[in-house]
């Protein structure tokens, strides 16, 4: 392995060990398991999930005496469990027994997890397990754990036990342990040859059918017990003094959502039976891994070079190229853990445009997760009163809002209500992405098709949210939330919401505009089709076009308001709580506990005024304010960022990506230390013991765009690629591959103020790449290095 390619930990902490199992998390697209010790079962340290992308169950729990109903992402059967013993001793666990030495390595390249583990056994003798673990990513239902066991000052015989339990629950986040975790029911285990065997079980409400079988491979004879909701296989091995036995276990995994089978047990025994022994799998496993690398190539020199290798790891294992072929959004936390339930969130806002450019299959399979849901969302419009789509703020396994009604503050103990459903904005991030997908890959077929589906019914659901007020002259939205996520009601008020948050509105004006640009660009067949399907006519598009240059922006102290009243709350001690808290930022929650409300304050969470600055380039951005009737120059743009950069603690790993992105155009001097929180956010765990959850995947990948997009001022439109490049001292040389329009593997190299192009062979069109100063063709084939104005 090359220097940065792996991620290793040295010594077994308990404290640290739920950190490490997410961040050791294997998988590929279709599933994934944590990097946790298979001799240990869950407790309070440990905890071996195993998740399949999309596979959730709905449960009603009593919650502080009301009737509470959740989805999760459920936690599937166990396929780790090995754990041995001297014949006749107890079994060897970290916790239990004494380590001379323990190492964990992630080898970022080939996707393996490599553990090395010395037991103390008394008396000079030492058991030494070396272990190498796989998720497969040629084989999406396969995966594979090797296990060698060496005899260090004496022979004897060693009893292993390997099993598939099936008696698991829920039980990853503890502030959930008051919720019903138990979603496996009708557990059974088999034999289906004498060295594989077999469990299944259900899902309790959405009765997925699980199917998992396991084949052991042993240096001695294997036998078999099954119990009711779990199956064992036992080996004994004779150890002899410096000589080492080896155990493999290969898995497989299927469900009942799964294309082209019809009994998710059958196919897990014919799989795990098909499959070649571990060595083949590993060289199909690794080929496949070089694929993916290829496709994402990042290069970035030193330590955070290091951090965004890990972070794209974590990005191509929850969405692979298997997860073109299934019916799955973007899990906020990965499939890495149970935090959020698992649910789909906004942060696909953060993660497609770096897939774009490199993986455009799996970003169209994920925006139509969103149109196989556009029903669902028109029938929610409907049920609020409104046209068009109102698409759930948090989503699962089907349409519906599946935000929780009430959420726990740890720090007080209480459930308070959780009115985030009143982010529609994410309507507006669906509709960016379907039009950065489609800007990015050149595909106009579902442009025309699926993508105008969404975006009409998002345009025509903000025309139809928007109120006139006479004495502004303009058009209003209210009682909503916007992406601070601290603010969701006004000060004593009686009703949740808030009125004309800037970034809804502003992007609300960004869709309905976009929506009429290609509503006029669809072929006459086309959109005479989408009028006779939806009712839409010309005076709705009229509708439109007023209210996309009306929306009321609120300013205060000339600067734009995160909401209409913003200026007049108070302000924060922020000196004050600083010193008496250290961490403040779950704001929100210090000031629950004390009886108090951040709805009083002009403290923001996060990002969101300046969400606007992520989202679109100055000049887009200056252009969405002309087409409003407003001004945003850029003086009004930096002390619009000062302000809320001394006002927002920074309660999201999102937070520091969106700071760190907007600073490097606004002001470079302090944009490092921002983009240093967002790729330290999961690694340090910043947010105090939530990446142990399960990963931040929008900010995961937000980092990777950074690169890609941030600093390289990279766009896609008009049928070119726009460059300009700021300069950030701190990463003054990198470089990275993209997927444009057809052509594979466009290379970009950064180096101080030159910037190389490389266009790879092929029979498709030249890129047309425009600077701030010149435009230049570049052929298939050809190479340019251009330089760079200062």
């Amino acid at each position: 392995m090359t220097a940065g390619w792996t991620w290793e930990y040295e010594g077994y902490e308990p404290a640290d060990e739920r950190l490490r199992e997410s961040l050791c998390t294997l998988g590929n697209g279709y599933f994934a398991t944590r990097g946790a010790f298979p001799e240990c079962t869950a407790d309070d340290i440990h905890y071996p999930g195993t998740y399949v992308a999309g596979c959730y169950n709905r449960l009603t729990s009593d919650v502080a005496g009301r009737q509470v109903e959740n989805e999760d992402m459920v936690n599937l059967p166990n396929w780790l469990p090995l754990r041995f013993r001297l014949r006749g001793g107890p079994w060897l666990t970290p916790d239990t027994a004494t380590l001379l030495e323990h190492r964990l390595e992630l080898l970022l390249a080939s996707g393996m997890l490599l553990r090395h583990t010395r037991y103390d056994l008394g008396k000079g003798r030492v058991l030494t397990v070396r272990q190498q673990r796989i998720v497969h990513m040629a084989d999406p239902h396969l995966a594979a754990l090797r296990t060698e066991f060496t005899a260090e000052g004496f022979s004897g015989e060693l009893e292993v036990e390997a099993s598939l339990d099936g008696g698991v629950t829920n039980s990853g986040v503890p502030r959930y342990r008051d919720l019903d975790g138990h979603h496996l029911i009708h557990v059974h285990a088999g034999t289906a040859t004498p060295d594989t065997v077999w469990l299944r079980c259900r899902t309790r409400t959405s009765d997925l059918r699980i199917g998992m079988a396991a084949r052991l491979t042993s240096d001695a004879l294997v036998t078999v017990r099954n119990k009711s909701r779990r199956t064992t296989q036992h080996t004994l091995l004779t150890l002899t003094e410096g000589g080492t036995c080896t155990v493999d276990k290969i898995v497989a995994l299927h469900t009942s959502r799964d294309p082209a089978i019809s009994d998710p047990l059958y196919a897990a025994v014919d799989r795990v039976g098909r499959a070649p022994g571990f060595d083949d799998l590993l060289t199909s496993h690794f080929t496949s891994w070089d694929q993916l690398w290829r496709r994402a190539a990042l290069e970035v020199a030193g330590e955070p070079g290091h951090v965004l290798r890990l972070h794209l790891f974590h990005l191509l294992q929850t969405l692979s190229p298997h997860t073109a072929d299934l019916d799955v959004g973007v899990p906020a936390r990965g499939l890495h853990g149970e935090a959020y339930r698992g649910h789909v969130f906004w942060d696909e806002l953060f993660v497609l445009p770096f897939l774009n450019l490199h993986f455009p299959e799996v970003s169209r399979a994920l925006l139509r997760y969103r149109h196989r849901r556009l029903e669902q969302a028109c029938t929610s419009a409907l049920a609020a009163g409104r046209r068009g789509a109102l698409y759930p703020w948090q989503s699962g396994s089907d349409g519906r809002e599946e935000t929780q009604q009430l959420h726990l503050n740890p720090r007080s103990g209480r459930w308070l209500p959780d009115n985030s459903r009143l982010q529609f904005h994410v309507g507006s991030a669906i509709a960016y992405n379907v039009w950065q997908y489609c800007e990015a890959s050149g595909d106009m077929e579902f442009l025309h098709t699926k993508g105008a589906e969404m975006l009409l019914q998002i345009a025509r659901f903000w025309a139809d949210a928007a109120v006139w007020d006479d004495s502004l002259r303009r058009h209003r939205i209210k009682g909503v939330v916007g992406p601070d996520e601290y603010h969701d009601a006004y000060p004593d008020a009686t009703m949740p919401g808030l009125d004309d948050n800037a970034y809804t509105n502003v992007t609300a004006a960004w869709v309905l505009s976009r929506a009429l640009e290609l509503i006029a660009a669809l072929p006459e067949p086309r959109r005479r089709e989408l009028a006779e399907r939806t009712g839409l006519d010309g005076s709705e598009l009229e509708q439109w076009e007023e209210v996309s240059r009306t929306l009321h922006v609120p300013f205060h102290a000339g600067v734009i308001s995160q909401f209409d009243g913003y200026g007049e709350l108070a302000e924060l001690p922020w000196k004050d709580y600083r010193h008496r808290y250290g961490d403040i930022r779950r704001l929100d929650r210090i000031l629950e506990a004390e009886g108090d409300t951040v709805n009083r304050y002009q403290a923001s969470k996060q990002a969101d005024v300046l969400m606007l600055g992520y989202l679109f380039a100055p000049a887009e951005l200056r252009g969405l304010f002309h087409r409003l009737g407003l001004t945003l120059d850029d003086d009004i743009w930096h002390r619009t960022v000062d302000y809320y950069l001394h006002r927002t603690s920074h309660g999201s790993t999102l937070s520091g990506l969106v700071h760190g992105w907007v600073l490097a155009r606004a002001r470079r001097a302090e944009a490092w230390k921002f983009c240093q929180e967002a790729l330290q956010g999961d690694i340090a765990d910043v947010q105090g013991g939530t990446t142990g959850e399960g990963i931040h995947l929008g900010a995961m990948a937000g980092t990777l765009d950074l690169i890609q997009r941030g600093l390289t001022g990279l766009e896609t439109r008009d049928g070119a690629l726009w460059l300009d490049p700021v300069p950030l001292p701190e990463l003054s040389s990198y470089g990275f591959a993209v997927r444009y329009q057809g052509n594979w593997g466009v290379r970009l190299h950064l180096e101080r103020r030159e910037l190389d192009i490389a266009v790879p062979s092929s029979d498709v069109s030249p890129i047309e790449v425009r600077l701030t100063d010149r435009t230049v063709v570049i052929e298939p084939g050809e190479s340019t290095r251009l330089e760079l104005p200062d």
